[in-house]
Order: C-alpha cells, then sequence, then structure tokens
C-alpha cells in the first residue's frame, strides 16, 4: 500500500515533536552549599532534587556560597555545562555577580530568595532574565498599607515605630496608604523599644482613643505593649510585621495579634508533595517547597518553549501551576501577586484570616 507524502510528513512531524517533549531539561541549581548559611542550601538542593527526581530533568548544581565570587564562578559553571536556565539563588552579591555571565549565554534564572528592589526594578537597563519566585523587599510595606488599610477602615487605629529603619519604613508605608485612601490615625508616634513596660505609650494611646495599633516594631516590643494594655483595662488589637515570627520572649504574645507575613510554605502546598517530603525523611521547611516550586516553573517554561527554546519568553506572562500555588510573573519579573497575607495568632500559632 502507498502512503502519500503528506502522511509520511505528518508522521515525521509527530515523531520531532515526540522527541523534542521527551527531552531532558539541563536545569543549573545556585545554592550557598558552604559558608553561613549552607542549612539554606542544603534545603534548596532537597527541594530541587525532589522535582528533579523523574529523570526529566538533568540538575547542575553549584555553590555560589552567597558572595560575589561564589555566584561568578557558579554562573561559569553553568554556561560551561550550557545550562537551558537556573534556579536558586539566596543573596544579592551571589545574583549581581552572576547576571552578566548568564545573560551573555543566553541563561534565565528564576530566584527564590533575592529580595533586593533593584534586581528586577533595573531590568530595562540590565537586560538581565531574572524572575523572582520570592517577594520584592518593599512587598512587605506594601502588603501593610492595602491589606490593614482595607481591615481598619472604620476602626480608630493608631501608628507607632521604634525607630529604627525597618520599623519606621513599614510604619510610613502604612501611614501613606491610609492618607491616600482618606484614612488617619487618631495617634502616631516613635516609642522607645526594648523597654519592660510601655505603660506611658499605652496610657497615651488610650486617651487618643485607639483601638487598633499598627506596630513598626519586634514581637518582644509589641507582646509588651498588650500586656500593659491588658493591664489598664484598654482593648486594643496589636499588629506588625513578620518579625513578630521572632523567638518569642518572655513576655507571651496575646491572642489576637495580628502580623502581616509570608504564609508557612507546607500550609498551604499540595499536600502529596508534603507527604512526598515527608517520607523522604525530609522536613519541608524554609526553602525546601519555594525550590521545588521553582524547577516546576522551569519544567514547565521548558514545555511551554517547545521547539523555539526560549525559556525566558515562557516564563514571562504565563500562569504555572506548583506546589505552593500558582504563579505568575510581572513584565519585570517579580511575582504578578503579593504573597504577603493576615494571620491572627490564636494564643498558639499564627492562622490566616479571611479577607474576603
Amino acid at each position: 500500500m502507498r502512503v502519500s507524502r503528506f502522511v509520511i510528513g505528518a508522521l515525521a512531524g509527530l515523531l520531532l515533536a515526540g522527541a523534542a517533549h521527551a527531552e531532558t531539561l539541563r536545569l543549573g541549581l545556585a545554592a550557598p552549599l558552604s559558608g553561613p548559611s549552607a542549612i539554606l542550601g542544603a534545603q534548596m538542593r532537597g527541594g530541587a532534587e525532589a522535582a528533579a527526581g523523574d529523570g526529566a530533568v538533568s540538575l547542575q548544581i553549584a555553590d555560589d556560597a552567597c558572595t560575589a565570587d561564589g555566584g561568578a564562578r557558579a554562573a561559569r559553571q553553568f554556561a560551561d555545562a550550557r545550562v537551558q536556565a537556573v534556579v536558586g539563588f539566596l543573596c544579592g552579591e551571589a545574583i549581581d555577580a552572576a547576571m552578566p555571565i548568564l545573560k551573555d549565554a543566553g541563561i534565565p534564572v528564576i530566584t527564590i530568595g533575592v529580595r533586593t528592589d533593584s534586581l528586577t526594578d533595573r531590568r530595562e537597563k540590565t537586560g538581565w532574565p531574572v524572575f523572582r519566585l520570592g517577594p520584592r523587599a518593599d512587598s512587605e510595606h506594601e502588603a501593610a498599607g492595602r491589606l490593614l488599610t482595607k481591615l481598619w477602615r472604620d476602626k480608630l487605629f493608631a501608628i507607632v515605630d521604634d525607630g529604627t529603619i525597618y520599623g519606621r519604613e513599614l510604619a510610613e508605608s502604612f501611614r501613606t496608604a491610609a492618607e491616600q485612601d482618606g484614612l488617619k490615625p487618631v495617634f502616631n508616634d516613635t516609642f522607645r523599644p526594648q523597654l519592660d513596660n510601655q505603660i506611658g505609650l499605652v496610657g497615651r494611646l488610650r486617651k487618643a482613643d485607639a483601638t487598633h495599633v499598627f506596630v513598626g516594631g519586634d514581637r518582644d516590643d509589641i507582646a509588651v505593649m498588650a500586656r500593659d494594655a491588658r493591664k489598664i483595662g484598654a482593648d486594643m488589637v496589636f499588629a506588625g510585621g513578620e518579625t513578630l515570627r521572632a523567638t518569642p520572649g518572655p513576655v507571651p504574645l496575646a491572642a489576637g495579634t495580628l502580623m502581616i507575613a509570608l504564609p508557612e510554605w507546607q500550609d498551604i502546598a499540595d499536600p502529596a508533595v508534603v507527604e512526598k517530603f515527608k517520607a523522604a525523611g525530609i522536613i519541608p521547611e524554609g526553602y525546601v517547597l519555594p525550590a521545588y516550586a521553582a524547577v516546576e516553573v522551569a519544567r514547565a517554561a521548558f514545555a511551554d518553549a517547545g521547539t523555539s527554546g526560549d525559556l525566558a519568553e515562557a516564563l514571562a506572562g504565563h500562569d504555572f501551576q506548583t506546589a505552593i500555588g500558582p504563579v505568575r510573573f510581572s513584565p519585570k519579573g517579580d511575582l504578578s501577586e503579593n504573597p504577603y497575607r493576615v494571620f491572627r495568632y490564636d494564643g498558639t500559632r499564627f492562622m490566616p484570616m479571611d479577607m474576603q
């Protein structure tokens, strides 16, 4: 039986497409496997290797040591190995040294830990093909302003900070967002941190009729304020940033305290993936799940790129389903959705609040 040239061509095309689809992704992992951040690098390695474990990914691992020299060395290793994409990087020094080399090699990067705003803000100038799976440095500020303005719209709220750069900038972000939304705090001040009591401060807050207080400060100061407010019979809700996840001090945190922070990834991750790690004796904490998700994104982009092989283009403006939820990158490479959320302390742990 004769077979037409059209059918033969179609069959050849299908075979070629299948071969392309079955091609192994050559993926680099840059992680601090030595030095003071080695424990975090081990988390990254565990997550990436688990996601690459079915043979669809050939993983090239390099120690960037969280230093400029280490980042440049890792980038040259990846370029020599002709990897098609790189995931990882926790430190700005390492990725800043690596990106010029990786850009010249045409290798896109998915970083899971570098928060420096300028990494992606300079994209038009640098042309670096970098995508950020973790939050920007200003994400906490943006979320505090947006979420608490919505939550406290009809509340008598106050804003205080401890005078540190972190505390002042966090408090100022909330104040600015509130004022832009037509809201004004009933009290705004800087307090002296690390005191045994804050009776004077909470007395002034009560005199201003504040019922809700945002604190740009640390966990211990917020705990002391809430304790002293109870002492004088003032019913106040206190809120702060992700410093509330610090190790508990001598004064317990009050139930009802609010926190603007990232979720604990194992709490929101795909239960099947979490169980896979636990069955392997790996605690899915820290950077384990973000590294796993980064490899998932790289794999999906590789499949989407098809015969063009342009992973940077495939990473831009597409939705990716991962173990820690959907991911989409903005045009300059940041997450399109701020991952910070509001949590409420129930006396034992912080639980996510429904903002609907």
